[in-house]
């Protein structure tokens, strides 16, 4: 198995230095990770300046590539200039924090998981719940059986999964639970401050609002120290709304004018 890894929290992140151990025991692991953090940058690309890449090494061996750019920058590099063949899969990861509910939009982990997807490469997304994460070994390991299972019943185009898990000892874990994106999110403010010389600045922050209260969102399954997997693609119509608007006649009334 062929396996393009990445992340968001940037390649020397401790997260995805666990997830590629993992993966070397079941293919051949190639890493092509953002030089710095990015987290939160969604799904951005860079087109106002040059990428630039370097080879990075981690106590004195070769670990992977390092872009100055987005986790999507990463996933297109990867596939387009540095692999001499597509992928079997991208796994994006291990990330400091969940990415679940409204995170998933924001999510750079995530989005590198989603160029994959849209290249129609099978990918997964994972996460575990803490920033200050101690508990990678399940989250990594799991990886590795979730991305056999994928390679072998294959996923529907366009299609990855997101997966959580909380930051336990794998023994302390409820369970695996299939998941549906939850409805909770941050009512958000840029909170006005002031440096030491008295100038302004604004710092984010804000409450999150918990709207999920069902096993089968990602977000409560994780409160509840479930594991979540949630299967989510790119496209993002609103299907209900797509008919809804059909009896508008908005086709029709274009004509008459």
């Amino acid at each position: 198995m062929k396996i393009l890894v990445s992340n968001d929290d940037g390649i020397s992140s401790p997260g995805i230095s666990a997830l590629v151990k993992a993966l070397k025991k079941i293919g051949e692991v190639t890493v092509v990770a953002p030089l710095t953090e990015q987290s939160a940058v969604g799904h951005a690309i860079t087109m106002k300046y040059p990428l630039r890449v370097s080879e990075y090494f981690k106590n004195g061996d070769f670990f992977g590539y390092a872009v100055d750019g987005t986790p999507a920058d990463c996933i297109k590099m990867g596939v387009r200039n540095i692999l001499q063949q597509t992928p079997d899969i991208v796994i994006s990861g291990i990330n400091l924090g969940s990415n679940a509910a409204i995170n998933i939009i924001y999510s750079g982990t995530v989005s590198a998981a989603r160029e994959a997807a849209i290249m129609d490469i099978p990918a997964i997304a994972v996460s575990v719940t803490s920033h200050t994460a101690k508990h990678f070994d399940f989250a990594a390991k799991y990886s590795g059986e979730l991305a056999q299972m994928i390679v072998k019943n294959g996923l529907p185009a366009g299609t990855l999964l997101n997966l959580n898990v909380p930051d336990l000892p794998e023994e302390k874990l409820k369970g695996i639970i299939v998941t549906q994106q939850g409805k909770t999110k941050w009512d958000d403010v840029y909170e006005e401050r002031r440096d030491p010389y008295g100038n302004k600045y604004y710092w984010l922050t804000g409450n999150l609002i918990e709207q999920d209260n069902s096993l089968e969102a990602d977000h409560f399954a994780l409160k509840n120290e479930y594991v979540s997997i949630t299967p989510i693609h790119f496209d993002l119509t609103d299907y209900t709304t797509f008919e809804e608007m059909k009896k508008w006649n908005l086709e029709t009334s274009m004509k008459k004018k």
